[in-house]
């Protein structure tokens, strides 16, 4: 490879060795030289691994132990040891039926790899491998990911366990479907990307996991240690630029210590709220070998504690008795109460106390459409005349007008993972630190020996809620029936909410069309809405579909775009198309970036609402059609429902370009405070 290659698979430069090593003895033995203090890693042999309980895991997967007898890893090119001690481990592994993983290219052992005194060659791990079984211990069976040079034995140790790759076109990307990963399985979600452009490309998505929530690990790479401070390809400080934005960053220092650092990213990411972590792992390190038995490979289910925390027993009975005691209760579920896959115990407070709920974010879908508790159009009025007011995982942030929503005669609980969200920006009458489900569970228990829950004395109350909700959907009914030409948003967003199942799971990009969709779509059941979060980002739909799709390979995905949030990250469309995972996806095409628009005529007048928020008139069907999907065109109203069913039909990833009225903008969009 050319010295002066800048492409991102580019990690080599003239002179390095495969390790990415300059050959200096005295700076690349610290790499994979193995502490004579270091811990040996727990039963490196043991038969018995258990299988991950990683957090919420449903389908969680065992992890292969570092000695395997089905597998052996042959000393590297350059090893110390000796030519009979390699024939003899070769012919070991013939005998097992292996094949010698040894080739031209692999990268060197350093200094301290020797065969052990018994005249056996000691078994030796390289850091990629060790960060796969890092990753496979904590339930981990998918990467996103974009190849470079610094990061391909990650890829190697993935193949080797069991782990899928699925290559992306962009960080961002990758990025983005690591969180919805995480969002759809309750897994953390890992995505590894290469040095400089690599990771720094990446930093939207994690930015958007660490507003939202959501468990993620981004791996990065980094030029190798023995070139630090001299200007290595691709080297810049990711650590300080990823501080800000995960919970936990750092830098793999050793070989042996990398599958120990993700374990640690791990536990951090699921600290209190969950979040992002990042690790830089530097070439040099990544592709180093050393001893398998001075590493500490973390085990499954045995190197982090259970995050459930059901809060102070005090507050709960507190909580309890103002629930039981209150004329007009209301409560707020919001994403973390998916986050903690909390949907039972909600579901069984609500109904036991007869409470109205009204859900946002990924706590949509907790109470299935037609429910008598379900409410979403009345929200505000309910917070204006509640006497309680119960807000579960939700902050007080822009969504909830930083808490001056809610009635100042309303008595205020908070229920939050994180003890630094309860309280800021409102004050509150009741705050409870902890795990959303077991708070729940608790209340209803500790409510439920009571004489009189109060439930009975509640119907008024969800009487007067209820002809709010019907009051509010009969005004406008006529639009989202509407015939018009262009098509009303309202028409379609009504058309994907008839469409969906009750598997479908929705996710929205966008910023106008899905404030529409916000107000009509209703997931029919829980984990089934997926949007960006508090963060606002665009073009979260592609790689969101790309998680849920393959996490989800049973279940429908209906997405809905803005024409200006699918280009930001649509080329992954072509992934979508390679790795067979169909979709249907409809963009709602006005043409423009209708919020941004309305806001600059709000604030400028007519004559400067077009001023850098204009888009070309996009055929996205045919985008469709050229990456090998199904595209098709709608400009009348009656022909959205049909296309949708050819889209569904098709079994293939699929665009449906409706042409929407780019006059129309959303309650949500005018209501917005930043233009006021």
């Amino acid at each position: 490879m050319s010295p002066t290659t800048t492409g991102r698979q580019a990690g080599q430069h003239t002179g390095e060795n495969a390790s990415g090593q300059t050959g200096d003895k005295a700076e690349a033995n610290p790499v994979g030289e193995a502490s004579e203090n270091r811990p040996a890693s727990p039963s490196t042999g043991d038969k018995d691994q258990q299988t991950s309980p990683s957090a919420r895991d449903e389908n969680p997967q065992g992890s292969p132990s570092v000695g395997d007898e089905n597998r052996q890893t042959s000393p590297s090119v350059g090893s110390k040891a000796s030519k009979e001690t390699r024939q003899s481990a070769g012919a070991k592994a013939s005998e097992n039926g292996q094949t010698s993983r040894s080739a031209p290219g692999k990268p060197s052992e350093t200094a301290g790899q020797h065969p052990a005194t018994t005249g056996k060659a000691a078994e030796t791990i390289s850091g990629g491998h060790l960060v796969a079984k890092a990753l496979k211990a904590e339930g981990v069976d998918t990467i996103f990911t974009l190849c470079g040079g610094h990061i391909i034995d990650i890829y190697d140790g993935c193949v080797d366990e069991g782990i899928s790759v699925i290559d992306v076109r962009h960080e961002q990307v990758a990025a983005h479907a690591a969180d919805g990963y995480a969002r759809i399985t309750g897994r953390p979600g890992c995505a590894v990307v290469t040095a400089g452009p690599g990771t720094t490309d990446a930093v939207t998505g994690v930015a958007n996991a660490l507003r939202a929530e959501s468990p993620m690990l981004l791996i990065g790479g980094q030029g190798a240690l023995s070139q630090h401070k001299m200007g290595s390809l691709q080297d810049l400080p990711h650590v300080d630029m990823m501080t800000p934005i995960t919970k936990f960053a750092a830098t793999v220092p050793h070989t042996a210590r990398a599958a120990d650092l993700v374990s640690m990213a791990f536990r951090e990411a699921f600290a209190g709220a969950p979040g992002p972590s990042f690790l830089e792992i530097p070439r040099d390190v990544l592709d180093a070998r050393v001893p398998a038995e001075n590493a500490r490979i973390p085990q499954s289910g045995r190197y982090r504690a259970s995050t459930r925390n059901a809060g102070d027993p005090a507050d709960v009975e507190k909580l309890a008795d103002l629930l039981v005691h209150a004329k007009k209760p209301a409560i707020l579920l919001g994403s973390q109460v998916w986050t903690t896959r909390a949907t039972e115990p909600a579901t069984e407070l609500v109904r036991a106390l007869n409470i109205p709920a009204y859900m946002n974010g990924a706590g949509r879908g907790t109470l299935p459409p037609g429910d008598p508790h379900h409410f979403q159009l009345s929200r505000r009025y309910a917070f204006d005349n509640a006497d309680v007011i119960v807000i579960v995982g939700t902050p007080f942030d822009f969504r909830m007008g930083y808490g001056k929503r809610l009635s100042p005669d309303a008595k205020v609980v908070q229920i939050d993972l994180d003890y630094r969200t309860v309280g800021k920006n409102r004050d509150i009458d009741l705050g409870i630190v902890g795990d959303a489900g077991q708070i729940l569970a608790a209340v209803a228990d500790a409510a439920s020996g009571r004489v009189d829950n109060g439930a009975v004395g509640r119907k008024p109350w969800l009487e007067e809620l209820r002809a709010v909700e019907e009051k509010a959907k009969q005004k406008r009914l006529p639009q989202q029936h509407s015939d018009a030409n262009p098509i009303h948003p309202y028409r379609l967003v009504h058309e994907i909410n008839e469409f969906l199942t009750e598997d479908s799971i929705y996710i929205g990009d966008g910023g106008d069309i899905v404030t529409f969709s916000g107000q009509v779509v209703q997931p029919k059941a829980p984990g089934h809405w997926m949007d960006p979060g508090p963060l606002g980002t665009l073009g979260v739909g592609i790689p969101f579909v790309l998680a849920a799709k393959h996490a989800r390979p049973d279940q429908e995905v209906v997405a809905l775009f803005g024409d200006g949030a699918f280009s930001l990250t649509g080329w992954d469309f072509e992934t979508l198309v390679r790795f067979d995972l169909p979709f249907v996806g409809i963009v709602g095409n006005n043409s423009s970036m209708n919020q941004i628009r309305y806001g600059q005529a709000q604030k400028y007048g007519l004559a400067r609402e077009r001023i850098g928020n204009t888009l070309g008139d996009v055929p996205y069907d045919q985008f469709a059609r050229m990456l090998g999907g199904y595209g098709e065109e709608v400009r009348d109203p009656a022909d959205i429902a049909p296309a949708l069913r050819r889209a569904r039909e098709s079994g293939k990833p699929s665009l449906i370009n409706v042409w929407v009225d780019p006059d129309a903008y959303a309650p949500g969009t005018m209501n917005q405070t930043m233009y006021k």
